[in-house]
């Protein structure tokens, strides 16, 4: 089912990339310059962000409607996230990690309400242009962040060395 597959690959990234900063102290999670310029607190709350706009746009398909915002959203990644980075700078860590988990529980409670033709087949919703609902989410949600778990890893293994 694809349904269980995304689950599956949602749980064992988040967990890779859980496990990997599970010692890292505040400071360090805070510390700028990490993975580019960025903090991993900026790149928690850039998946949360992506994954927020996601169930937003899972929402208006399930309404029949067009996901406007996580169209432009991915048709400008840059832009999108340089500004979601400027209105979320200087969060708490604590609600960085509670949204985080509150916006992966909403997105699975959502990819239950999708059949597995509406998320197999590349031709039914034509904005994605003749990419499927499943491979939207996937490049949303684990493979985005999946590309940030080496960086992370080799942080960590660095400041244990040092």
């Amino acid at each position: 089912m694809i349904v269980d597959e995304i689950l599956d690959q949602l749980d064992t990234t988040r967990e890779k990339m859980l496990i990997a900063i599970s010692e890292l102290p505040d400071e360090a999670l805070m510390q700028e310059n990490v993975i580019g310029k960025f903090s991993i607190a900026d790149v928690l709350v850039n998946l949360t962000v992506w994954e927020a706009e996601l169930v937003t746009g899972l929402m208006r398909l399930d309404q029949g409607k067009k996901p406007g915002k996580l169209l432009a959203a991915m048709s400008d990644r840059k832009s999108y996230n340089q500004k979601r980075y400027r209105e979320n700078q200087g969060r708490d860590l604590d609600r960085i990690f509670d949204d985080l988990q509150q916006v992966r529980v909403q997105l699975e409670g959502w990819l239950e309400s999708f059949s597995e033709k509406s998320l197999a087949d590349k031709k039914r919703y034509k904005f994605f242009n003749g990419r499927s609902l499943a491979q939207i989410i996937e490049e949303v949600t684990f493979k985005n962040e999946a590309k940030y778990i080496p960086m992370i890893v080799s942080f960590v293994n660095a400041q244990q060395e040092s």
